[in-house]
């Protein structure tokens, strides 16, 4: 009877955790080619921008993906037309290529966006760029 019992119970919880399965949705938000690059860390920020704060003109010494937590954010990769970026919405900005603007596009509430540098041994991840070559 016991053997019964702990028959059943394993049963039931194959059942449940397979159910579990079930209801796990996956969508996919991007899917960038970063070509043969090889890793040695990826560096995680939390950044939180006040309210119409507009970053300089920068570049980055390695990929860039990152994810906007809270706000909007106007976004001008070179060589791209500028998006605007609402809470949730994915990003990716290149390695060595200017980012004209990442901008809080509020002017009342903070923007904050997780990054994540796909760093390889690079120094300095960020360079900020002279503003006329905006």
């Amino acid at each position: 009877m016991r053997y019964t019992y702990l028959y059943i119970l394993t049963l039931l919880m194959g059942a449940s955790s397979a159910n579990a399965q079930d209801s796990i949705e996956r969508t996919e938000k991007m899917n960038v080619s970063i070509g043969s690059l090889t890793l040695s860390s990826v560096k995680v920020d939390e950044i939180k921008f006040p309210p119409s704060k507009k970053a300089p003109m920068h570049k980055h010494s390695c990929p860039v993906v990152g994810q906007i937590v809270k706000g909007v954010c106007l976004l001008q990769v070179q060589g791209e037309d500028p998006r605007i970026l609402h809470e949730g919405d994915i990003f990716y900005e290149p390695a060595d290529v200017p980012i004209l603007h990442f901008d809080n596009y509020s002017e009342t509430e903070i923007m904050e966006f997780m990054a994540y540098y796909l760093a390889n041994g690079q120094g300095a991840l960020t360079e900020i760029l002279p503003a006329e070559k905006r």
